[in-house]
């Protein structure tokens, strides 16, 4: 764990300002701002990021103030860890499921563009590597590991509430009608109950992600020192 707090702070600035240009070159064109792009959950997730990097920031330029150069960054440390989690789906389901239909001559200037490598793999991996570089040892709770579902739930709830309230993300491109959920995987129009085995495989990519970060938090880093080594410490890992 790096405990110097304006390395800290000058990384987190900066990820927090090249999140927030990735999320402007998504939503602002020569056309206006598309706040349809809202409606996914990368753009979503990403307001997430940039949210958790703003109060990282804060928090660190505080403690920098008032306790100095060196000591513990590792601020929200269990928010951090969901966080990270959760942005890991964007950047799974993405490269995985998404960018290999877009491995194409028509397909490559996206990918490969900054907007997109910002919201789909720079955001996600500003997040673990903050969480691994500042984090405190033995700042997880085992319900952690649950509290990751929570934001992808709600954001399925909404989608799917949209989606049967008429909303249209697009136009399909195969049979020309109305798209109204805004992933393949969980297109009921589509593919029907074949969506919830996608669903449920995404669940399981959560916890077996959440639960990793908990056995290398509780059984591989090692908290400094060797005195009260299973005793959180109240300012660092709650955020002070």
């Amino acid at each position: 764990m790096i405990r110097n707090r304006i390395f800290a702070l000058a990384f987190r600035i900066s990820c927090f300002l090249i999140i927030l240009l990735g999320l402007k070159e998504m939503l602002v064109s020569a056309e206006g701002v598309n706040f349809r792009l809202l409606m996914y959950y990368t753009l979503q997730s990403n307001a997430l990021a940039l949210v958790l990097f703003a109060m990282l920031a804060y928090r660190t330029a505080k403690g920098l103030r008032l306790d100095g150069i060196a000591g513990s960054a590792g601020y929200f440390s269990r928010f951090e860890m969901v966080c990270s989690v959760d942005l890991l789906l964007t950047l799974a389901v993405f490269w995985v499921l998404l960018a290999p239909s877009m491995f194409s001559m028509d397909g490559d200037s996206y990918l490969w563009s900054f907007r997109n490598l910002s919201v789909h793999l720079f955001a996600p991996i500003f997040c673990v590597v903050d969480y691994i570089l500042f984090s405190d040892s033995r700042s997880l709770k085992y319900q952690d590991a649950y509290y990751v579902v929570i934001f992808p739930l709600i954001y399925l709830l909404f989608s799917i509430f949209a989606g049967l309230s008429g909303y249209v993300y697009r136009q399909s491109a195969d049979d020309g009608g109305p798209v109204r959920f805004p992933y393949f995987f969980f297109d009921f129009d589509r593919i029907g109950a074949k969506s919830l085995i996608y669903i449920f495989g995404l669940i399981i990519f959560f916890l077996l992600v959440s639960h990793g970060f908990y056995f290398v938090d509780r059984k591989i880093r090692r908290p400094r020192g060797n005195s009260q080594a299973d005793i959180p410490r109240s300012g660092a890992n709650q955020g002070g």
